[in-house]
């Protein structure tokens, strides 16, 4: 791993909302939408919505901190895919880190029309407007809304533990929520599955267990999730 990838831990997070206007998206629109356009032609299901991205980002008194702004999924992918140019924001998201009653942890793969075909993590998204609580982005919400969208388990088949596991990998923010399941791998598997089933376009093709660290897949895991489950594994 590199040295430009280090994992914290805090107590909450306390992102507010601003307005600004992002250099990059409109300096660039017109790469961005051509790339826009060669995305689409690839995965029509590809949706334009409006997501949050991050800025001045900092861990002060146990508590990640920062602000965000509001943008055009559009120019946050091209900026993704770009080498993330503007090295003043961040992606930042809240992922739920969700292991089974035997200790074994359950990622997903993501589905072949999604912006990240074949990565296998926990459940995750980018926040949206749906994650605003007056002037904050709630990423306890966040995590919650994805974990329920791409698994079909919810509160009651859970139970989150306190605080967060922060892993910062260049422009990448990971927020890692601890979620311990009340119901063992095999439950869990099943719940899954059948809510994958009955979905028109799952956003998860399928589930991995990670039960120690020889079940990492370093070609298909994110550095972040690595660094996460060899701490966490034997």
């Amino acid at each position: 791993m590199s040295l430009e990838l280090r994992i914290e831990t805090v107590e909450a997070i306390d992102i507010h909302v601003e307005s600004y206007d992002w250099p990059f998206a409109r300096a660039r629109a017109g790469e961005i939408d051509a790339h826009w356009r060669e995305l689409r032609a690839a995965r029509p299901n590809l949706f334009n919505g409006r997501v949050f991205l991050f800025r001045n980002l900092q861990i002060k008194d146990g508590r990640l901190t920062g602000f965000s702004f509001e943008t055009e999924f559009k120019a946050f992918i091209a900026a993704r895919d770009f080498g993330h140019p503007d090295k003043a924001v961040f992606n930042c998201f809240a992922q739920a880190a969700l292991r089974a009653l035997d200790g074994a942890f359950l990622l997903g793969e993501m589905s072949a029309h999604t912006a990240n075909a074949g990565r296998i993590y926990f459940p995750a998204g980018t926040p949206d407007p749906s994650d605003v609580i007056d002037t904050r982005v709630d990423l306890d919400r966040s995590v919650m809304r994805e974990l329920t969208e791409e698994t079909g388990l919810g509160r009651d088949d859970i139970a989150p533990q306190p605080g967060w596991t922060i892993v910062f990998d260049q422009q990448m923010v990971a927020c890692l929520k601890p979620m311990r399941l009340k119901l063992d791998r095999a439950a869990a598997l099943a719940r899954i599955d059948d809510h994958i089933g009955r979905e028109k376009l799952p956003e998860l093709a399928r589930v991995h267990l990670a039960a120690s660290r020889r079940d990492i897949i370093a070609e298909r895991m994110p550095r972040f999730i690595q660094a996460y489950l060899n701490r966490e594994l034997t």
